[in-house]
């Protein structure tokens, strides 16, 4: 009797050890995703400082990376499901390790954007198949809300490690070594996915669509370039046309191709689903905005260095780090509509915070307003991921994941181009940041409420 319960046991004790280890691997993936962005964020002011850059060439060093991950994540995700989900995965952590060292060398803001590009390339093979394989690897809803909660609080512990370990290296190293930070998790990923990550496909008649991803390009990158280059009207105007035109052409294909799209449209019947794309944007609109303006503001004004300005961000990053392994279990109390449409209104409220704040002679009012910010992360990034991944057949699970991702990264682009184009508008400053964070939270608890409506048919896990 005991040998039996022994035997039984055995096997499930082995796939808990593989699961852990697949999910360890996995987190590598954000880990890097989300090192890199806190520690750039970071590195504004000293990279500014030695190539005599403008806010619009520091907006393109964020955004250069960020609008790459969105336009190619929808590339991303099929090849995941088409290739094998472990195999695009290593390349990606692979070319953003490479990108990376390129970063860490560039003689000139040109080249470094270029490197900031090609990063967002890596990135965008990554994570979106990091997000289907825990789609695949758990198939049971709570197994992997827990495990969505664990993948979602490596963003948290990132923005811990990032910024403090940033400021410090920027400090007694110089800017371009926070860009070799993320190089071990990357070649640390790439060695031990073999051994840790089961592959997986599924190919449904489906194919890669080349014309549709270069309107897709057309459609969020003359939304970006309009953004940050509002200031010349006529460049910012034909962006605009550009965009909307890409993006009407872009709708007009993926409706001809059907189930074999780039983006099948069908996936947006499911209100949950929509709910999720329209809270992750927001979510994330709020969050890179304040985090480019907000660091920038501290130190352009001489408020911080670069070190405090790290540590300043540890609660933010705390609360966080935090919340989101309990994500699940709060779900399962509070219910999804609670956890994704409320968790973007409290960052919303924690963006009008740091504007309310902005300029006043203590740090606590920006200090309570990314702590709700950080709050609000916490509650709504995991579930949002369940609910997006949840809501489709196995086998699409790669193109939600990178439709969530393309939402994720169309808010944060729109969120530094936007809002930063508003805080250069009015000089920079408390006063820019004020103007910015004020409009960005209203923009954020708008969203909320679109979301809070959306999501009211979903089931509450």
């Amino acid at each position: 009797m005991n040998s039996d319960i022994l035997c039984q046991r055995h096997p499930a004790t082995r796939r808990e050890k593989s699961g852990a280890l697949t999910l360890a691997t996995l987190c590598m993936a954000v880990l890097i995703a989300q090192l890199d962005t806190s520690v750039v964020n970071l590195a504004t002011k000293p990279i500014g400082a030695e190539f005599q850059a403008s806010i619009s060439a520091l907006q393109w060093v964020i955004d250069g990376y960020n609008l790459t991950y969105a336009v190619l994540l929808l590339s991303g995700g099929l090849l995941a499901d088409l290739y094998g989900r472990r195999r695009i995965f290593m390349t990606g952590a692979a070319i953003f390790s490479a990108a990376s060292v390129l970063c860490a060398a560039a003689p000139s803001i040109s080249l470094l954007i270029a490197g900031r590009v090609i990063s967002g390339v890596g990135a965008a093979m990554m994570l979106p198949s990091a997000l289907a394989i825990l789609r695949v690897a758990w198939p049971d809803p709570k197994q992997r809300a827990r495990a969505l909660g664990i993948f979602t609080g490596c963003y948290g512990l990132a923005l811990i490690i990032g910024p403090t370990l940033g400021g410090l290296l920027i400090a007694d190293v110089g800017w371009r070594s926070v860009f070799f930070v993320v190089v071990p998790f990357g070649l640390a990923a790439l060695f031990v996915a073999p051994f840790t990550v089961p592959e997986s496909a599924d190919l449904q008649e489906r194919n890669f669509d080349a014309g549709a991803q270069v309107l897709g390009i057309l459609a969020l990158g003359g939304l970006a370039m309009a953004a940050i280059e509002s200031h010349n009207h006529a460049v910012a105007l034909l962006a605009l046309a550009v965009a909307l035109t890409a993006l009407l052409a872009f709708l007009r294909v993926e409706a001809r191709r059907g189930a074999a799209a780039l983006v099948p449209l069908d996936m947006f019947s499911s209100r949950p689903f929509r709910g999720a794309i329209v809270a992750t944007a927001g979510m994330t609109f709020g969050m890179y905005g304040v985090l480019f303006l907000q660091l920038l503001t501290w130190q352009s004004t001489g408020r911080l260095d670069a070190v405090g300005a790290g540590l300043a961000l540890v609660p933010m990053a705390l609360v966080f780090a935090i919340i989101s392994p309990f994500s699940g279990a709060l779900q399962a109390r509070l219910g999804t509509r609670f956890m994704t449409g409320g968790g973007v209104a409290i960052i919303g409220s924690g963006l009008l915070t740091v504007g309310i704040a902005a300029g006043l002679s203590s740090l606590a009012g920006a200090e309570v307003g990314l702590t709700l910010t950080g709050f609000g992360m916490g509650l709504s990034t995991g579930p949002l991921s369940g609910v997006a991944v949840g809501a489709v057949a196995a086998a699409r699970s790669g193109t939600a994941a990178a439709l969530l991702n393309v939402a994720r990264m169309v808010g944060a682009t729109l969120g530094v181009a936007g809002l930063g184009a508003i805080f250069a508008q009015h000089g920079g400053g408390t006063e820019g940041l004020r103007l910015a964070m004020l409009l960005g939270g209203a923009v954020q608890i708008v969203v909320a409420g679109l979301c809070w409506r959306a999501t009211g048919a979903a089931v509450n896990h």
